[in-house]
């Protein structure tokens, strides 16, 4: 039998960087943050567990952010319904990052139970998850994984010292129509919001002072004389990154956000040398789409181009097309997972996305590529794959 000669990998896509939203103005001070919606979530069910457990209103909680730290909020209105059942309200401040549910009335309804344990669901305004790749459950609610963790350690402070079973049922009244304004419908989540966080703390990431603190990141670590800059999406990619490279000094670490260009750029013209990309699968391909400003609302990810990645890794047929038409990113790596080419395919992304990199910078940077899993902590696949875990 004649062996079949190696696939010629077809050119790259031109490298782009879509205009930003005219949303985004140029401010002349820093920009404030504000909270998650679970962050939010977690003072509103804390405070609605403490109305139920005291029978008073709770005009003020505090609970935990995932870093340790500790933070007050007030509530909109708190206080029992009944003997067995309180409510409390927490207005979302999203500070000053453009975000679809600054405002929202984020409402926790707590009530008795007789098994014991906490018991958490969405209501009126939490979406439900109807399609698979976004590591929850079909069927229930659009409440990720670190908010509630969150939420159900607010709760337990709440009720230390009482052997009280609970029910907590998460809701945003407007919730429906602000999830109008995303793109909760396209990835299947239907009837309103996602309860959301991986920090509890909502950055301006899509701002152009972000895009400028990426810029000034860079010019820091270059006046330093560091060589090597390692860019990651967010900070869960940020610590699997430091894991990855514990010998580069923390400056050469920055959050790159959606501003992959302006990062290189700034790269360049700070005279570095190598370039490290680190990121999950979504974020990935939209790079190796040749796409350097990664906004969601100028760009999608394309999981025909997953479909391709897979073809070309020896995916069979059933495979390329689940692969083509899967929900997300993260719905594409799980079916990679599953059939055994997690890291074949990761590592031909991985590659063009170095490919799309190259030819942006024109060369002047030794450019590499890792994608992590979906806790950030784990480096799948990467090139060079001669590079560490690669």
């Amino acid at each position: 039998m004649t062996s079949q000669p190696e696939p010629t990998p077809a050119p790259g896509p031109d490298p782009r960087e879509p205009d930003m939203p005219r949303t985004m103005k140029v401010r002349q001070k820093a920009l404030r943050t504000g909270w998650t919606t679970g962050t939010c979530a977690s003072a509103a069910a804390k405070a609605a567990t403490e109305a139920l457990l005291t029978g008073r209103e709770v005009p003020v909680v505090e609970v935990a952010l995932p870093s340790g730290r500790r933070v007050t909020f007030a509530t909109d209105s708190s206080g029992p319904l009944s003997r067995d059942r309180a409510e409390a309200v927490v207005v979302k401040d999203a500070g000053d990052d453009p975000d679809a549910t600054n405002g929202a009335h984020i409402t926790a309804t707590v009530t008795r139970r007789s098994e014991p344990g906490i018991d958490l669901d969405g209501g009126v305004g939490v979406g439900v998850v109807t399609r698979p790749g976004l590591g929850l459950e079909l069927g229930g609610p659009a409440i990720n994984p670190v908010p509630r963790e969150m939420i159900l350690q607010a709760v337990s402070e709440a009720t230390a010292g009482h052997e009280q079973g609970l029910r907590v049922v998460i809701s945003v009244p407007e919730g429906e129509k602000m999830a109008r304004k995303t793109t909760n419908a396209r990835l299947g989540i239907l009837g309103g919001i996602s309860i959301l966080g991986t920090t509890g703390i909502v950055r301006p990431f899509s701002t152009a002072s972000w895009r400028a603190s990426v810029e000034q990141a860079v010019s820091v670590m270059a006046a330093q004389r560091e060589s090597t800059l390692v860019l990651c999406t967010g900070g869960r990619t940020e610590k699997g990154a430091m894991e990855r490279y514990p010998d580069l000094s923390r400056v050469c670490f920055v959050e790159v956000g959606d501003f992959t260009g302006a990062a290189l750029r700034s790269a360049r013209e700070g005279g570095l040398t190598r370039v490290v990309f680190v990121g999950m699968a979504g974020k990935l391909t939209k790079l190796a789409a040749g796409v350097l400003m990664t906004h969601y609302t100028r760009s999608k990810v394309s999981t025909e181009l997953l479909g391709e990645i897979t073809r070309y890794v020896g995916g069979d047929d059933g495979v390329v097309q689940r692969v083509g038409a899967a929900n997300t990113g993260r719905h594409a790596y799980e079916l990679w997972e599953e059939a055994g080419l997690l890291r074949p395919a990761g590592q031909e992304l991985c590659r063009r996305v170095v490919e799309v990199l190259t030819r942006f910078t024109e060369g002047a940077l030794e450019v590499e590529a890792a994608m992590v899993d979906f806790t950030g902590k784990n480096v799948v696949a990467a090139y060079p794959p001669d590079s560490p875990d690669g």
